[in-house]
This record gives C-alpha cells, sequence and structure tokens, in this order.
C-alpha cells in the first residue's frame, strides 16, 4: 500500500475527474477481502454505501485491516483511510489525528456529503480496534 504522502502528492497534481479516478484506483489496490468477512459485525455504520473493516490478527503490536465497499469511490476512501494506519503500531495508530492526516485531501471539499459521512466512523473503528490492541499488548 502507498503511503498517505505519495498520494497526496499524486492527488494535488490532479483534479475533479482524475481525483475520483485515482480514488477508485486506490480502492482497486485493496487486498481483497474474502466475503466470509463481510457480515453485521465489520459494517462501518453511518456509511451511505456499505463498507466493511477487518482488523487481521498480527505478530506483534502492527495493525492490519481489510477492507471492502460496495462502492468504488467509497472503497477509495477507505483504502485512503487505511493507507494513513495500515501496517503501523497499534500505540502510534491510538494516539494518531487520522483526521488531520486525511485534511490536505480536503474530501469534503471534493466530495458529495454522502459520500465523506462514514469517514469518523471509520477513523473511530479503525483507532478503537487499535486502543484495544495496544492495551492488550501493554498488559504483562
Amino acid at each position: 500500500m502507498r503511503s498517505l504522502s505519495d498520494i497526496f502528492e499524486e492527488y494535488d497534481f490532479l483534479d475533479g475527474d482524475d481525483r475520483y479516478r485515482l480514488l477508485i484506483d486506490l480502492g482497486r489496490e485493496l487486498e481483497p477481502m474474502p466475503d466470509a468477512l463481510k457480515t453485521d459485525a465489520t459494517l462501518v455504520r453511518g456509511c451511505s454505501a456499505s463498507v466493511w473493516v477487518y482488523p487481521v490478527p498480527q505478530q506483534g503490536d502492527r495493525l492490519h485491516f481489510l477492507a471492502d465497499s460496495n462502492a468504488a469511490i467509497t472503497k477509495g476512501i477507505v483504502a485512503l483511510v487505511l493507507s494513513a494506519v495500515q501496517d503501523r503500531p497499534a500505540a502510534e495508530v491510538a494516539d494518531m489525528d487520522i483526521a488531520a492526516a486525511l485534511a490536505p485531501f480536503d474530501l469534503t471539499r471534493q466530495l458529495s456529503s454522502n459520500r465523506t459521512q462514514g469517514v469518523p466512523n471509520m477513523i473511530a473503528l479503525v483507532q478503537d480496534t487499535a486502543r484495544r490492541i495496544a492495551r492488550q499488548n501493554a498488559e504483562p
């Protein structure tokens, strides 16, 4: 998965429809999520499209997520959120301001409110998972 800064470098250079295409391409680059993991338990609430996010257990405290959406642009937004946190230490992600990391993309100005309304819920799910894993790893 590309770094958020690499993605932004390309995104910043583009405009309008090309930004949509970039988001769609990011969604296509996501690691495949098996249909069996697309359950009510992994569904992110508050999204206009269906979005599923599943934390994959890793050795140590690194976070890794599988994710999918039934809408191409929304899937790209999920990929953008995950690029900020994927394979980072749980404690780092728990303390990270993910919304600030995504702020340069100015998604609320680029996309309709329907497409971005679930972003805070995606971030909350990722950070709740990070906090839980960080706590587990901190226990003796």
